[in-house]
């Protein structure tokens, strides 16, 4: 049998492990249930499939994201080791032939998500398998202490009913100890093997700019660091818009997020991979399993939800050991922004209660019913009934679901994508001559202003509604600018089942699962609480504060993030600065950074952390309109 050395030299290239793949990759050969917490850019993908090549049979791999299987599964294949994905988009019989293949063939690994385990007959068919392990990626998911739990993979722990004798490793790059303690339980592990790697990163500087400006702070860093960047947004719209400015601005970008097609997502990776972009803006849809050495600097334009995703996708810079950035760009109104994005969209027990009640009202079933019912639904009508926020409502279905009380599929809404393809001369000209169909097409052009350039998802019921119709109304209206060559339209029919798996008792079924709502929801607030302390307080380390969250106690600063650049200024030179500051708001009024900028020849940086210094001091204030000036 050839030794792990070998196989790595061999189909990796490398001479040597990383720190702990070795005794990670011999914890499993010895046949031990392991866990693996490897932070990003540790290599986790190695310490699971240089055994399962070391050992006979089949390596089972259960991993969350279609992009992060379709990498991994390329790259093993061009490594001419025989791999399979059950993905989405296959077909039972498809699957059923790749399973056949899997049995006598020679494979080594099936990569599969954890929603293909709750098909009963795909999970007796694996249990047919010569599986000879089985790899839990992304095992924070397991937890619903995790940051990106999901109901699916508790299904895993079927799995170690029935393979009691293999080895189970679950790989994580973020989890604190109870999240840690938590993916042993649910899995089922026994005498688990723990490996931990220090989550410290000497060669990424944490940066928190402050910044009403943020587009004019991009501009100064990419020119600054001319090599590739990653600028992370929380929704779609801003892909495009951000991508399109910077664009305007002379710098090579392009965009990625979960709205596009397959095709779209490979092109614009592949134009940011081979560097013919410099700058690729995306939401948290991108970068899993992205392994891109040389990206010099992370930026986020908003507050993250939670620490872990941030240090997760802010590690994807700098993995070829060089000194790369991770920048958080902050302004007034962010603290605010965030709770109402992520806290005040999450259910309490009386807004779940009346939900539940209105669910079952709304499919007529009736007290003391509904079991095992199916039905179809659409979240949007449902919402537009009884006139309930879609996101908190998607929120606690979500919640629901986790719960047991019902089932639900992936996907929720029907998808309908617009594209004008004529000029927006001609679309102007074509208005004009139809002055009833004017207030659809306005809505579609102000809420969607990049719907000429990409195809845009559109809500029919948020368009309905700005043109004060009906969706009966837009929906006609849209195929018949198709018909007339104006626009490209699709429609896709993406409406969820929704399965109830226990009778319905009202409050009764709700007081069951309203004490876990509420340790949800206090996780999810203390979650967002510690990213506000990141970026606003100014106090600490910014890498220490990371570390420390993680539950690694470190002493010393780190010596090259914000705080620690701004600590290490000469205390004359940093006055300096200040007095001109104030000067320059004394003699010229109110101005912007930009504006100081301008009139001292001091670097962005430097001018953000001294105006940070006299707003703490309480020297000048900042104006609603981001504008400093004198208290």
């Amino acid at each position: 049998m050839p030794q792990a050395l070998e196989i790595l030299k061999k189909y990796w290239k490398h001479d040597k492990f990383r720190s702990l793949q070795k005794e990670i990759i011999d914890s499993v050969l010895s046949g031990q249930d392991t866990f693996a917490l490897l932070p990003t850019g540790g290599g986790k993908s190695i310490c699971f499939q240089i055994p399962a090549m070391m050992k006979e049979g089949i390596c089972l791999v259960i991993s969350p994201l279609i992009a992060l299987i379709n990498d991994q599964v390329q790259n093993l294949q061009n490594l001419d080791i025989k791999t399979i994905a059950l993905t989405g988009g296959l077909k039972s019989d498809e699957i059923s032939v790749l399973l056949d293949n899997c049995k006598f063939g020679n494979y080594k690994f099936i990569y599969l998500s954890p929603e293909r385990l709750q098909t009963e007959w795909i999970l007796e068919r694996i249990k047919q398998l010569p599986i000879s392990m089985i790899a839990i990626d992304e095992a924070h998911c397991v937890s619903q202490w995790g940051h990106d739990f999901r109901p699916s993979y508790l299904k895993i722990s079927n799995l170690k009913l029935h393979f009691s004798k293999i080895p189970f490793i679950a790989l994580t790059a973020s989890a604190t100890k109870r999240v840690q303690d938590d993916v042993i339980l649910q899995l089922g592990l026994k005498n688990t093997a723990i490996f931990k790697k220090s989550f410290k990163r000497d060669n990424i500087a944490y940066y928190v700019i402050e910044a009403e400006d943020k587009l004019f702070m991009l501009e100064q860093i990419l020119n600054k660091n001319p090599e590739p960047s990653i600028i992370y947004v929380r929704n779609r719209k801003s892909c495009l818009d951000i991508s399109s400015q910077l664009q305007s601005l002379g710098f090579r970008s392009t965009y990625y997020h979960g709205g596009l097609s397959v095709k779209e997502k490979e092109k614009n990776m592949q134009i940011w991979m081979s560097e013919e972009a410099q700058v690729i803006v995306a939401t948290n849809a991108f970068g899993m399993g992205i392994d891109k050495a040389n990206v010099k600097t992370v930026i986020h334009i908003q507050l993250p939800e939670n620490l872990e995703n941030y240090y997760q996708e802010a590690g994807r810079a700098g993995r070829n050991e060089e000194r790369a950035y991770a920048i958080l760009l902050t302004s007034t109104y962010d603290k605010l922004n965030a709770e109402n994005q992520f806290i005040s969209v999450l259910p309490d027990k009386d807004f779940l209660n009346n939900m539940f009640i209105k669910l079952c009202n709304y499919f007529q079933i009736a007290y003391g019913e509904g079991i095992e019912n199916r039905f179809t639904f659409n979240l949007n009508q449902f919402c537009n009934k009884y006139q309930f926020p879609i996101i908190k409502t998607y929120n606690a279905l979500q919640f629901l679901d986790r719960q047991g009380i019902v089932t639900l599929s992936q996907e929720f809404s029907e998808k309908v994508t617009v594209q004008f393809i004529i000029s927006s001369k001609e679309v102007i000209r074509y208005i004009s001559l139809n002055k009833r169909e004017e207030p659809i097409i306005l809505a579609l052009l102000r809420t969607y202003p990049g719907i000429h350039e990409v195809p845009a998802s559109i809500n029919l019921n948020f368009i309905a509604k700005k043109a004060e119709t009906t969706e009966d109304i837009v929906n006609s209206l849209l195929l018949q600018l198709k018909d007339k060559g104006i626009i490209d339209y699709q429609a896709k029919s993406n409406d969820t089942s929704i399965i109830f798996n226990v009778i319905r008792e009202d409050n009764r079924t709700i007081n069951s699962v309203s004490k876990y709502l509420e340790i949800q929801n206090n996780l999810k607030r203390n979650q967002l609480n510690s990213v506000i302390e990141y970026t606003f307080e100014n106090s600490n380390c910014k890498s220490k504060f990371i570390l420390n969250y993680f539950e690694e106690k470190i002493i010393d600063d780190c010596g090259i993030c914000s705080y620690c650049i701004s600590k290490g200024k000469k205390t004359n030179e940093s006055e300096d600065l200040r007095d001109q500051i104030l000067l320059i708001l004394k003699e010229k009024g109110a101005q912007n950074s930009r504006e100081i900028q301008y009139s001292i020849n001091k670097s962005s940086d430097e001018i953000i952390f001294a105006l940070q210094n006299l707003l703490e001091s309480g020297k000048i204030i900042l104006t609603s309109n981001n504008r400093y000036t004198l208290k």
